[in-house]
């Protein structure tokens, strides 16, 4: 069984971080391990508290399990500091050999803030450039670009058109392969755009990029959903022969979405709230 690495923050009401990683990495059939970035006292309604674990213990946690495991994939959700930015940056450093997904996880979806503002320079200068792919929402996006996309004021503007070149924009910025979420837009079309830089196809006159559109799914709590995906990319990335390959992170991104829409689509209904159900299909 291939395993997987998590770098995350734990959430206790179970819906988001490694525990969502974890039931992830388990559905797909890979081996989940982690290394804990910080404790949340949280639910999906909300956060009231964060307590980060120390930099240093960070890595050493995701020292430890690449000492015994032949890690083919890992990922990364919340990191929170600058500090714990730069152990798991050293950490990838050491360990070129593994594809790193990364989440730019900013905020929740209840609106607390989960990276501080004095990291978002750490992420960029330090971690994104060692990532296979990133996985920004439209907000963190925009956060990335240092700018506000003008069509999402107006949900009729909204389409695959603008969201692709938002995403061919920041690949291009960051130098990686970029997948923009659309689930935070506002049309009755969720369009995520998977891009790639101009120096991995020279020879195009565009970027090389591919559009996924699917209908929005309404009434369902999404707590725990940008986790979700990112984690499922890294467990079809671990199943693949070449997860270094290009076309291995395109299809892993496509069954990625196909498993997360399943699960919104088959939601469990547990006191009173709707939550992703995180189950093979």
């Amino acid at each position: 069984m291939p395993a997987a690495l998590s770098i995350a923050g734990a959430d206790s009401g179970g819906g988001a971080g490694i525990q969502a990683d974890l039931l992830t990495f388990a559905a797909h059939g890979v081996f989940g391990t982690t290394a804990t970035t910080t404790l949340t006292a949280q639910n999906p309604n909300g956060i009231s508290g964060v307590f980060p674990v120390p930099a240093e213990f960070v890595r050493e946690q995701a020292e430890q399990v690449a000492r015994f495991f032949k890690l083919r994939a890992a990922k990364t959700g919340m990191l929170f500091n600058t500090e714990i930015i730069n152990a798991v940056a050293d950490f990838f450093e050491a360990h070129p050999e593994i594809p790193l997904i990364l989440d730019p996880v900013m905020v929740a979806t209840s609106g607390a803030r989960l990276l501080k503002d004095d990291a978002i320079a750490a992420l960029r200068e330090r971690l994104i450039p060692l990532a296979n792919l990133i996985t920004p929402n439209l907000d963190e996006a925009e956060v990335l670009l240092d700018k506000k996309f003008a069509w999402r004021e107006n949900k009729n503007a909204e389409s695959a058109e603008n969201v692709r070149a938002e995403a061919e924009a920041l690949t291009d910025k960051l130098g990686v392969p970029v997948l923009l979420k659309g689930g935070h837009g506002l049309g009755e079309e969720v369009f995520d755009v998977l891009a790639f830089p101009q120096l991995h196809f020279p020879q195009a006159k565009r970027l090389k990029s591919v559009s996924f559109c699917s209908r929005r799914i309404r009434g369902v709590n999404t707590h725990g959903s940008g986790c979700t995906l990112s984690a499922a990319i890294a467990a079809n990335l671990a199943k693949c022969a070449f997860p270094q390959d290009f076309l291995s992170l395109e299809n892993s991104v496509a069954r990625a979405g196909d498993y997360l829409r399943r699960g919104l689509e088959q939601t469990l209904l547990v006191a009173g709230e709707k939550f992703i159900a995180h189950f093979p299909q």
